[in-house]
């Protein structure tokens, strides 16, 4: 896609799991079914971090999730069962697993999984181990994981060489520097890229399909309002896009995708994207000397043809699927208000508005009283003098 197709934001969503059977939704601890269960799943987790494959397959039949985890360097794996259904030969449960990547998590991710049981002479075994309904895959679950570790990253990829992996953890090491010369250090300094082999499994890491995501080269997840003890955020890269950019493109890409994990603890639901996608923007394009007519190819189309855009671009404006110009347009407006504040009120006013922007209590008013307070303007003024700097710079 034309203009800043690659860019990412937040990926989040409710994990819905809708299973049949006879068993209330949480297990009765006093259930001797549910404690055996338990057990078996703390054998498992147990296994898995020391990898012990002989006690691994003891827990039920062999699969290649156990030989697929060896390059991850995990500090933390825990189930913990949520739901038991009872069947006539065995049982299906829900449980939440929590893990952390050994020197990047702060806390535990937590996914949610669908287990099959089977019970054989006395004991439960799992059969099988997948997603809950609606969750998403992990990227051991598509074949077997290459790890890279980089200065200040860690890139897992599956598919893909261990050259290819270097590469990408070159460009992760130049973007942490890059951010915190912006935003600064008040953050990890750490970032983790996953790797997968195609679109397809990176929306499959996603939970969701191929199409979502044709032309992005990258996404970032996490929570956002951590407030430092969220884990850290995954930046995931579609590699069938990324790799069609040059290098140029490719370190503004992880620049701009290693900005949402560093300011995710500052980041809300007070947040429009127009900021937190800008401001990505503004620190990805930030020193590299590009004028706002070669990163604002879309919005300078317009502004030329006497188009200059009334408002700046609502959160519906950022969604990928649809108009690629439009998306462009609204990464670039974002981009050039975040630039515009910068240039006119100093670079830490900028980090100071996103700061009071993100910490509002509602997204009514958290603009607003955010210009008055950092930058002493009204909602209607700003926007005059964004478009007047869209006409100075872009006309």
């Amino acid at each position: 896609m034309a203009g800043r197709a690659w860019c990412g934001r937040m990926v989040g969503a409710a994990l819905v799991v809708l299973l049949l059977g006879t068993s209330c939704s949480a297990p009765d601890p006093q259930d001797s079914a549910a404690r055996a269960v338990e057990g078996l799943l703390q054998r498992r987790a147990e296994a898995v971090l020391d990898r012990d494959e002989e006690a691994y397959e003891a827990t039920g039949g062999a699969d290649d999730e156990f030989d697929h985890l060896a390059q991850v360097p995990l500090s933390s794996w825990e189930y913990r069962l949520t739901r038991l259904d009872r069947t006539r030969t065995g049982a299906t449960a829900t449980a939440a697993l929590d893990y952390r990547i050994a020197g990047h998590d702060r806390a535990p991710v937590t996914v949610q999984r669908t287990l099959d049981l089977s019970r054989r002479d006395g004991r439960w075994y799992v059969e099988a181990e997948r997603p809950a309904p609606d969750g998403g895959e992990q990227l051991w679950e598509q074949g077997e994981v290459t790890a890279v570790r980089g200065e200040r990253s860690l890139v897992l990829g599956v598919g893909q060489g261990e050259a290819r992996l270097r590469r990408y953890a070159a460009f992760a090491d130049r973007a942490v520097p890059a951010v915190q010369g912006a935003w600064g250090r008040g953050w990890p300094g750490r970032v983790v890229v996953l790797v997968p082999d195609s679109t397809k499994d990176m929306a499959g890491l996603l939970g969701a399909s191929a199409s979502a995501y044709q032309g992005i080269a990258a996404v970032t997840t996490g929570e956002s309002g951590g407030g430092g003890t969220a884990p850290a955020d995954r930046v995931i890269v579609n590699p069938e896009s990324y790799d069609l950019l040059g290098d140029f493109g490719k370190q503004v890409v992880l620049t701009h995708e290693t900005t949402h994990v560093a300011t995710r603890a500052a980041t809300s639901k007070a947040t429009p994207l127009w900021l937190s996608e800008g401001y990505a923007d503004w620190v990805g394009y930030r020193g590299t000397g590009r004028s706002a007519e070669q990163a604002a190819p879309e919005l300078h189309r317009e502004v030329r043809a006497g188009r200059v855009p009334e408002r700046l671009p609502d959160d519906a404006a950022f969604g990928f699927a649809g108009d690629a110009a439009r998306l462009a347009r609204a990464y670039e407006s974002g981009w050039m208000a975040c630039r515009m504040i910068a240039e006119q009120h100093g670079e830490s006013t900028l980090v100071d508005f996103y700061r009071k922007v993100g910490a509002h209590p509602q997204r009514h008013g958290a603009v607003a009283d955010a210009l008055r307070d950092v930058l002493g303007l009204g909602p209607e003024a700003f926007t005059r003098e964004w478009r007047d700097y869209l006409r100075r710079e872009l006309g």
